[in-house]
């Protein structure tokens, strides 16, 4: 029994069967993205209509045919394939076979994706954090561990280390940066000094303004006010430039040349930082010494002789020393956490940005620690 044609103005539908039994379809015009809901409406309501035991898509009739066309009679098929009614596809000229061999029928046919997993507990989130901090830690450690092996190395060969690029970076991550590291410890002694002559001065002992800020600046806040700032400017830096090596695939062509990233890329890096931290640990450590006898001689009217002698009374060669010990160590962690961060960098810009970001905060963070367990063992050796 043939059903009257469903038409438009440019294509048209026709079936031929009988309800329960064998349906053909014959499809003509045109079938294009613009005709699209009209076509699957038409022909799911006539295999609704007539429930077949198998249908026949006739194709001899179409004379134009776009991929949304072609997508429309895949839909067809896989909607007769879920009633469980076979469907296939008769009379296709070349063009039309053309249309549909460039549709991948496998995507088209999947099954819908699963539905989202539903979102974890506190206690998931927590075991999974920590798994994460726990693998972190273990790939810093082990890559510490490749860091002073190559630097034990160095010393036996110091030719293997690239002194061009550790020169580059003595001048960017020193020298570049003493402006900054002068500027804000010059402020921060300032700070401390008046502060502290706020309470002192009411006992009458301003004169000991030079001893607090001696001390505090030789001992902690020279140190640490010098690290963060390396962290920030360098660390950083570090983690960028290695993190863009590694996206561009840089690294691994130094590794297919036989070329070990650690000591090719990061030991110049990491002896630079060595080098310029307890410099500039120093530096920090004048300037915040200065910053306390500006406001000293023209704040509370010290003599800037009483104001350095007393300074010199309450700093032992045992604080310089220590300070620079800290420095030193900082220095190390500060650089190798920045390498370390850049090789883990995977992806694109977004993977180089997130990976830096968190070269800034780890070594931060590392530095907190460092410098309290510094406070702990020297309170004993002293």
């Amino acid at each position: 029994m043939k059903t009257p044609a469903k038409t438009t103005d440019d294509f048209s539908i026709t079936s031929d069967g009988t309800p329960g039994e064998t349906l053909r379809i014959f499809l003509s015009g045109h079938m294009t993205f613009q005709n699209l809901t009209a076509v699957q409406t038409e022909l799911r309501s006539i295999l609704h209509k007539m429930q077949p035991s198998d249908l026949t898509l006739d194709m001899t009739g179409v004379d134009y045919l776009d991929s949304a066309g072609a997508l429309a009679l895949l839909e067809m098929e896989q909607y007769a394939a879920q009633a469980h009614i076979p469907c296939s596809v008769e009379n296709m000229s070349e063009a039309t076979r053309g249309i549909f061999g460039l549709i991948d029928r496998t995507s088209v046919m999947a099954p819908p994706a699963p539905p989202e997993k539903p979102a974890e507990s506190v206690f998931e989130q927590i075991g999974e954090s920590s798994l994460t901090v726990g693998r972190d830690f273990a790939n810093l450690l082990t890559f510490l561990g490749d860091l002073l092996v190559a630097l034990f190395q160095s010393f036996f060969h110091p030719r293997s280390v690239r002194w061009k690029e550790f020169f580059f970076y003595v001048k960017r991550a020193g020298l570049d940066g003493l402006p900054i590291v002068a500027l804000l410890s010059f402020l921060l002694g300032m700070i401390i000094a008046f502060m502290s002559s706020l309470q002192l001065k009411q006992f009458g002992a301003n004169l000991y303004v030079a001893s607090l800020v001696g001390f505090g600046m030789v001992r902690e806040l020279g140190p640490i006010m010098t690290a963060i700032i390396i962290a920030g400017r360098s660390g950083s830096a570090f983690a960028a430039e290695i993190g863009t090596m590694m996206v561009n695939e840089e690294v691994d062509a130094l590794v297919t040349m036989g070329f070990n990233p650690t000591r090719f890329l990061a030991l110049p890096k990491v002896l630079a930082a060595i080098l310029v931290v307890p410099l500039l640990t120093l530096y920090s450590d004048l300037f915040g010494i200065l910053g306390g006898l500006t406001v000293g001689v023209l704040g509370f009217d010290l003599t800037v002789f009483t104001y350095v002698h007393q300074t010199i009374k309450s700093i032992s060669i045992f604080d310089v020393v220590s300070s620079l010990v800290k420095a030193m160590v900082f220095a190390i962690l500060i650089a190798g956490i920045g390498c370390q961060r850049g090789f883990r960098v995977r992806g694109g810009a977004e993977a180089v940005g997130k990976y830096t970001t968190s070269a800034v905060v780890a070594g931060l963070f590392l530095i907190i620690v460092a410098d309290s367990l510094f406070a702990i063992i020297f309170y004993y050796i002293r």
